[in-house]
């Protein structure tokens, strides 16, 4: 890309604290942005090339929404951390297998979306992130949902396309869950513990295309309580 084409975009940029600039061919995060760390709210670099975040990443402290989907990172730099005001990560469709503990410092985070990447275990630490609605881990290899899930403050987790075949009846301790996606995995009506449906908030359990038929969930303890929840939703919405 010229030098004159990203120079109007960072110009519009420095209005707008809007930074857009997808399907380029970027091997690397532009160095010219620092020049938007005092203004920058939003940025999306989304379909480039881009293999690694630099460490500035973290000087960009106004930053509420950062969006570097299907590009080719394997791994995130610890000064990211240092973005107080993220409200929205987006990194879809990368090569990432983990975070960094600074993840656990974004404590304006409200939506972290890692679907389609290499995670093969549930990421940890995510716990600090008291304001987390939305926990996207869909099309990942994660095989499995460990206790310490009981932590999360997320109201829906997206695990739709792993290889999960345990689930941890801790889940059902997490205060705000409404919506738990687990389509398409490995799981057997065993593996499902009946505390979700007896004991937690989740009004939204999706396991199609798992081991065994939807309609056998019927046969578990609690799904007439689920039932309620269930349904007690879907009013508030109609």
């Amino acid at each position: 890309m010229g030098n004159s084409a990203l120079k109007a975009h960072l110009e519009t940029s420095q209005k707008t604290g809007v930074f857009q600039l997808t399907g380029k061919g970027l091997t690397e995060f532009p160095e010219e942005l620092q020049r938007l760390t005092g203004n920058l709210r939003t940025a999306d670099l989304s379909s480039n090339k881009i293999e690694a975040l630099p460490a500035f990443i973290g000087n960009f402290q106004q930053l509420k929404s950062l969006t570097i989907s299907s590009n080719k990172l394997s791994s995130l730099p610890a000064e990211l951390g240092r973005l107080k005001k993220l409200e929205v990560l987006v990194l879809n469709g990368n090569q990432l297998h983990h975070l960094p503990p600074s993840v656990s410092q974004l404590k304006a985070l409200r939506t972290l979306s890692l679907s389609g990447n290499q995670f093969r275990e549930f990421p940890a630490g995510l716990g600090a992130l008291r304001q987390l609605d939305l926990l996207d881990l869909s099309r990942n290899r994660i095989q499995a949902v460990p206790a310490e899930v009981t932590e999360l403050q997320a109201i829906e987790i997206n695990l739709n396309q792993n290889q999960i075949s345990t689930v941890a009846p801790e889940v059902s301790g997490c205060p705000r869950l409404k919506v738990l996606r687990l389509e398409e995995n490995c799981l057997e009506l065993s593996s499902i513990p009946s505390s979700i449906l007896t004991a937690s908030k989740v009004a939204l359990l999706s396991v199609e295309g798992n081991l065994f038929e939807v309609r056998m969930l019927r046969d578990l303890e609690g799904y007439d309580k689920y039932m309620e929840r269930f349904t007690a939703t879907k009013k508030k919405f109609t």
